[in-house]
């Protein structure tokens, strides 16, 4: 991440472009006549025109009224998705040299970011299922035992829906049997 983002401008700037892409808009009332700040350490602020609201890129996001800077922001969300077996906020913070409690709070707001926002998914769809679970314990054989059920349906494992719409969004939600 720091590689990609080596400076709080770059992030900043990474920010902008995936959230407004050529043109940036007031988040308070939607008008494309905004301008950049010109005072002195201010260059990451927009003015708008039509409301006279000073406001950042970050305004109406998870990264709203936060202190962190934006590189160890993008650096908890690729250690939160990267990790294979989910991340403990004790872990998180010995990798980004911070507090436990601001690196739960700020896990708690990714997490909260990532839940379902109750639309349809719309175009193409695609989906799947998946089995998940760990393999059962080996237990001792007798050779009076009968082979257990083989096949998805004679395990413990949860199963698994998952829809992707292209190009975009995902829903994924375990299913009763």
């Amino acid at each position: 991440m720091y590689r990609r983002f080596p400076t709080p401008e770059a992030a900043i700037a990474h920010l902008e472009r995936v959230r407004w892409g050529e043109a940036p808009k007031c988040p308070y009332c939607g008008a494309e006549t905004v301008a950049r700040h010109a005072e002195t350490g201010r260059q990451s602020r927009w003015q708008c025109w039509t409301c006279y609201k000073s406001f950042s890129v970050t305004v109406g996001t998870i990264f709203h009224n936060s202190h962190v800077d934006l590189q160890r922001w993008f650096l908890l969300i690729a250690l939160m998705l990267n990790a294979k077996k989910g991340l403990s906020a004790m872990q998180a913070a010995r990798d980004l040299d911070m507090r436990r409690p601001t690196v739960w709070s700020m896990m708690h707001r990714v997490r909260t970011a990532m839940q379902d926002d109750g639309k349809l998914l719309s175009g193409l769809v695609e989906m799947d299922e998946a089995y998940v679970g760990g393999k059962p314990r080996k237990r001792n054989r007798r050779d009076d035992d009968e082979p257990g059920p083989r096949g998805p349906h004679g395990t413990k494992k949860t199963p698994v829906l998952a829809a992707v719409e292209r190009g975009g969004r995902v829903k994924a939600k375990s299913t009763d049997r």
